[in-house]
């Protein structure tokens, strides 16, 4: 990992706010390595337990590094990020935070796994209750300040990206961010050394780790919405041995996801002994809900796929 420019973790900061002063100004094509908090932002460590997790200070999660001031950036452009290389830290932490998740209404007590892992060769990391994860860092939260002046919450995803914690913004992958300010004002956080699609307990491996990104802009892109390219295939790190698949059908999608993972973590304790606190944090590290079916009205069909590998 080599760029000539290093942003370091005290150069972050809480929420989207185009009044925040840059930390560096770049010219399109430039590198910068950033060195991101983990999502607790430094509330919790390698000795943390439950006690901590309750005691969490929301004022202070999801610190995100930056921002960066891209000479020529104006609103209608997009800004290119080329998500270069990671060196991960070799500890996270998955958690149930209460109030948060998917199935917050079913996980009202706070858990807490402490992940230590390979930083270097990145080998299947042990999950303290059984199992063991494959990896692949990346970030969960990436984005740009929005035009709407004022302080606005990291949490929600938004239109110029943020916190989309989408599992595939990982080395290689270039992503496109629609520009609404002068410089776009980067940042990026959140950072995981692993995921499943959806991060349904809403914490994946949580991982301090240093990050390396090369800047272009692509002017008069007029996008939407964020949108990115892969370097090739998506989930092979976890396909090698197929997958225990659960449903949940009916009209609504968000009920469907929550039988889903429901169905998911007693198929779990059924086949490991997992309890269902550990299941569900589990799940949300490596398995991965899809839509299946969105057009046979009125009943649409949510798939949860849970990796084999992880217990093979």
């Amino acid at each position: 990992m080599s760029s000539k420019h290093t942003i370091h973790r005290q150069h972050h900061h809480f929420g989207w706010d185009n009044a925040n002063p840059p930390v560096l100004t770049v010219a399109p094509g430039e590198s910068v390595e950033f060195e991101i908090v983990d999502a607790s932002g430094g509330q919790l460590d390698a000795d943390s337990g439950v006690a901590e997790v309750a005691a969490l200070d929301f004022g202070k999660v999801n610190p995100v590094t930056g921002p960066v001031f891209v000479d020529g950036a104006e609103p209608g452009d997009a800004l290119k990020v080329t998500i270069e290389s990671f060196a991960p830290s070799g500890w996270g932490w998955t958690a149930v935070i209460p109030g948060f998740g998917l199935l917050a209404d079913q996980f009202p007590e706070p858990a807490i796994n402490i992940w230590t892992y390979d930083a270097r060769g990145l080998a299947p990391a042990a999950y303290g209750p059984g199992g063991k994860v494959p990896l692949k860092p990346f970030c969960g939260t990436i984005g740009l300040a929005p035009a709407e002046s004022g302080l606005h919450s990291i949490v929600p995803p938004r239109r110029v990206g943020g916190n989309m914690d989408i599992r595939d913004l990982c080395a290689g992958t270039e992503l496109y961010l629609p520009v609404e300010v002068v410089g776009a004002l980067f940042s990026v956080g959140d950072t995981h050394a692993a995921q499943g699609d959806g991060e349904v307990c809403g914490t994946a491996i949580e991982s301090p780790m240093r990050m390396a990104l090369t800047f272009d802009l692509v002017k008069g892109a007029e996008l939407r919405f964020p949108r990115y390219e892969t370097a090739g295939p998506v989930s092979r790190h976890f396909d090698a041995n197929g997958y225990h698949v659960t449903t949940g059908i009916g009209p609504d999608l968000m009920q469907g996801a929550r039988d889903a993972v429901s169905g998911m973590i007693e198929l779990l304790g059924a086949l490991h002994g997992l309890g269902a606190p550990e299941a569900y944090m589990l799940c949300s590290a490596c398995a991965d809900l899809r839509i299946s079916e969105i057009v046979d009205q009125p009943n649409w069909v949510v798939s949860f796929y849970f990796p084999k590998i992880v217990f093979d």
